[in-house]
């Protein structure tokens, strides 16, 4: 086990606020992998406390070869990829996820929190995080969608021998963010100050990880709710980091350099403004930031989030961004949960995707790009689901139950909400 100071880092330059308030430690897991305790206690920030390092299960190395069950030695298996011939995208084939633990929802197949601090005497013992509390904390999936293996050629070979199949190692990477310790709460009711350490966290990692070799994309994303299909009920983010451009990303890019091409301009920095001056789908304004639903949103409801400023990657922030983005998100969480009216007036927990879209690293089409968070759920009435079927997901053509004009009117409806900070 090791630790560090965040003054280690290669890449990850923290600003004024994270320099004085927020406390990086990084250790590694039993198996190996990587796990970093964000703190903004001021204990910890300080020194004066420090957390847990050593991992206290005996797990094998993540990357160990096992025993068969007629006792042969069978290497691990690396995480494939083919690619669809028809649409040029990268498919991940994680079998490992099979078998990860699931605690929430109907189909639970497990018992305990991997996300949760260790609880000592608790029967419990697999979770995740050495110590028995914490601020937020990021490790490496232990089922990972996407994982470079060492020794393993990242080389494009044929399946079956035939060229049409291409297929390779899934050599991305995988990681999580646990929001807060509290493993019942909420992202929506977490404190503003918690949710602008989890900033610092996307920064942070995308930071650090746009320098590993052979990543192209890196996506921060939270998936909340079971309708959504979420297997841990803890307020909590991954970060994927793809081997490639991901479809939706290379769509947007192909848009934004073919109107750069043509007009000069940045589409997506045009599009923020054409929503300012039309007025009526904005839901929110700061100094930093612009929340609003787009003119052509699909989902029934659906808010994307631009920087005022033109930024490409969320570790480009200054400091007064990543806490105008944090009071933004929190207001964003809260009108969310207030949206759909089950007739006591209390709202609900809202069923959610918080999508962040940033400049691929390598592409030269990043130039034209621009950060944005595209948030959105497929909840369209208080005891409705908008499934996706045959129109969306056969031809991918989309059909929406609502107009985005009366997505922002209920937005205004709710008025304004008081931010803890």
């Amino acid at each position: 086990m090791t630790s560090q100071t965040s003054s280690t880092w290669r890449y990850y330059q923290p600003g004024a606020y994270a320099s004085a308030n927020i406390r990086i430690t990084p250790t590694t897991l039993a198996d190996g992998r990587d796990f970093f305790y964000l703190d903004d206690d001021p204990e910890f920030v300080s020194g004066a406390k420090t957390r847990e390092l050593h991992d206290p299960r005996h797990l094998a190395y993540r990357f160990a070869s096992h025993l068969d069950v007629d006792g042969n030695e069978v290497p691990y298996a690396a995480p494939q990829m083919r690619r669809d011939p028809l649409t040029g995208d990268w498919i991940p084939m994680a079998t490992a996820r099979m078998n990860r633990p699931i605690t929430a929802g109907p189909g639970a197949t497990a018992k305990g929190n991997p996300l949760a601090a260790r609880k000592p005497g608790d029967p419990y013992q697999d979770g995740e995080v050495p110590d028995t509390d914490y601020n937020v904390v990021v490790f490496e999936n232990r089922f990972p969608s996407m994982v470079r293996v060492p020794g393993v050629p990242d080389t494009v070979t044929n399946v079956d021998g035939n060229p049409l199949w291409q297929q390779k190692m899934a050599g991305g990477r995988c990681e999580v963010i646990c929001f807060d310790p509290n493993e019942h709460g909420l992202p929506a009711d977490l404190p503003v100050r918690r949710l602008r350490t989890v900033v610092e966290a996307w920064a942070f990692r995308t930071a650090e990880i746009s320098h590993i070799d052979g990543i192209e994309q890196i996506f921060p994303f939270e998936n909340h709710g079971q309708e959504i299909g979420v297997s841990l009920a803890h307020p909590h983010g991954q970060v994927y980091c793809y081997p490639f451009i991901a479809p939706k990303l290379e769509t947007e890019l192909q848009h934004t350099e073919a109107y750069h091409e043509r007009t000069g301009g940045n589409l997506l920095r045009d599009l923020m403004n054409a929503e300012i001056e039309a007025g009526e789908r904005i839901v929110m304004r700061n100094h930093s930031w612009v929340a609003y639903v787009p003119a052509a949103a699909r989902w029934p409801l659906e808010v994307h989030v631009a920087p005022v400023r033109d930024v490409l990657t969320i570790d480009e922030l200054d400091d007064q961004e990543r806490w105008d983005l944090a009071q933004m998100y929190s207001t964003l969480l809260k009108r969310g949960n207030a949206f759909f009216d089950k007739g006591d007036g209390k709202g609900m927990d809202l069923p959610y995707i918080a999508a962040w879209h940033q400049a691929p690293i390598h592409d030269a089409r990043r130039a034209n790009y621009r950060l944005n968070l595209q948030f959105f759920s497929f909840r369209r009435a208080a005891n409705k689901i908008k499934y996706l079927a045959g129109s969306e997901s056969g031809m991918a053509a989309w059909v929406s139950d609502t107009t985005p004009e009366l997505i922002a009117k209920r937005f205004h409806e709710l008025g304004p909400i008081d931010i803890d900070d």
